[in-house]
């Protein structure tokens, strides 16, 4: 499809999926020992903290990672940027495998693989930018922050049958090679730019690195937006960790705990399929936004305060759809609020948010639960509060320029 002086390829589905393909394998690497932290503990005969460890690492190491990964991504573009955590993902991810059996080997392993995360995960408006035309970016970056549920949700699901098959090295071994796979398709499929742009020339010229760094914090609705990302991705971070603390005290199982996180996940797939789309068609971000504030905030109370089954699955599910297609349709509005920023930059610091609110509300969560129940709901009521004042920040925002622009662009054609 060609307009004016830009064209749109077929082609750029092909990366996309190439993209995702390394996101996926990440994020499974990411929380591959949550559904067996037991197994696990046994296997290399650790403390649980030992093992949970290995997933925190990756928070810990995307806070020192992230503003240098944005760097790179913004500077050289996404096959070079992203072909770093591609290949640190694949050569680390099979070292796990070759060193199951050592406890201080994996741990180096995970500590590799999670510096090449914020080098994949920062650039997925980059890559809708670069192949995408402004009306599809929502679409594409949805599809992008997709593959990150589904990345997280393959691993709950398909980790236990592998060890218990294969035990804990077996599974480890196959991930690895799986790693390696994704590597090798990342730099045989994706190229950095199309042959020519796909919108006018006036939307691809974008700022220096840190030139966009000063612009996006003297933005007032990207620091709102920010803010509100602080407290969304640490909510989910945190209720995702905690899920049966959470539970336990209501008298549900670890299987109905098990379930109920399942379906918060699968919600999320759903949801960013979903809100992308409906943004995309409708040229807006900012009601979208509010809408999954709105939505969350609901599922959250579900989740605080349901004494039955079938309600908790349900709060669970709205809580997941709304609050995970926040995801995608806030990427790209911070991408178009902060234009000409680079889109590495503002992906980036959005995710930074998150990693550090993440770290703080599950410590706090922890650290603030009933000695004699172990009720998580005080804490809870504290992060619905939060999500409140969120929902407040979230009008507030103003619809980004340059959407506004291709929006009267479109109504006179």
């Amino acid at each position: 499809m060609e307009n004016n002086n830009f064209r749109i390829y077929g082609y750029r589905w092909v990366v996309l999926l190439s993209f995702m393909v390394v996101v996926i394998t990440n994020q499974l690497l990411w929380i591959t020992f949550a559904p067996v932290t037991g197994t696990a503990v046994t296997y290399y005969g650790v403390s649980d903290l030992s093992i949970g460890l290995l997933s925190m690492i990756f928070m810990i190491v995307y806070i020192l990672v992230s503003i240098p990964a944005s760097w790179i991504i913004d500077t050289y573009g996404i096959r070079v940027a992203v072909g770093i955590g591609a290949a640190l993902t694949g050569i680390f991810g099979l070292m796990r495998g070759l060193l199951a059996h050592s406890y201080t080997g994996v741990l180096v392993a995970q500590i590799g693989i999670a510096i090449g995360q914020p080098f994949i995960l920062n650039a997925i408006t980059s890559v809708a930018a670069r192949w995408f035309p402004i009306r599809e970016r929502a679409t594409a970056a949805g599809l992008g922050t997709l593959a990150m549920y589904i990345g997280i949700a393959t691993a709950l699901i398909l980790t236990p049958y592998l060890t218990i098959h294969s035990q804990i090295n077996g599974m480890l071994l196959f991930y690895g090679i799986v790693s390696v796979i994704a590597a090798i398709l990342f730099f045989i499929f994706v190229r950095e730019r199309p042959p020519s742009p796909p919108c006018p020339p006036d939307r691809e010229e974008r700022s220096l690195v840190f030139n966009g760094l000063k612009e996006s914090f003297r933005n007032p609705d990207f620091i709102l937006l920010m803010i509100v990302f602080f407290v969304g991705l640490g909510i989910f971070n945190s209720v995702t960790t905690w899920i049966e603390d959470i539970v336990r005290p209501r008298g549900f199982s670890i299987i109905q705990a098990g379930n109920t996180g399942g379906l918060m996940i699968a919600g999320g797939i759903i949801g960013a399929v979903l809100i992308p789309i409906l943004s995309d068609r409708a040229r807006k971000r900012t009601p979208y936004l509010r809408l999954a504030v709105i939505g969350a905030t609901l599922g959250l109370l579900g989740i605080t305060f349901a004494l039955s089954y079938w309600l908790l699955l349900i709060s669970a599910f709205i809580f997941g759809f709304f609050l995970l297609s926040a995801g995608p349709v806030g990427f790209q509005y911070g991408a178009e609020v902060t234009y000409p920023a680079p889109e590495g930059t503002s992906n980036g610091l959005l995710l930074l948010m998150g990693q550090i609110s993440g770290i703080a509300f599950i410590v706090g969560m922890d650290s603030f639960k009933s000695t004699e129940t172990g009720s998580m709901t005080a804490s809870l009521i504290a992060l619905i509060g939060f999500m409140v004042i969120s929902l407040f920040l979230c009008f507030r925002l103003n619809e980004a320029r340059i959407l506004i622009t291709e929006d009267k662009k479109y109504e006179n054609e």
